[in-house]
């Protein structure tokens, strides 16, 4: 599990700089991801948003899924 943090500024935030929030996402690694580091699929949960990135590559945008399409994903490829 990786125990960095991502932080995003939230887009209630102001440009100028002041006001600012950020919230963390905690990525997790996947079960099926190897021990040594390669073939790395990291999640991160949110409430109305599941984050999906390539470990290997985080300077890639992660995917951004729906809850509900988290959950059709998961029962598509554990059938």
């Amino acid at each position: 599990m990786s125990t960095d943090l991502r932080w995003l500024k939230s887009s209630y935030s102001g440009e100028g700089g002041g006001n600012c929030v950020e919230v963390a996402l905690s990525w997790s690694s996947s079960s099926h991801s190897g021990p040594e580091g390669g073939n790395c699929v990291e999640v991160a949960a949110c409430p109305h948003t599941i984050h999906v990135r390539d470990s290997k590559d985080i300077t890639v945008p992660a995917l951004s899924l729906s809850p509900g399409a988290w959950d059709t994903f998961i029962r598509h490829t554990a059938a």
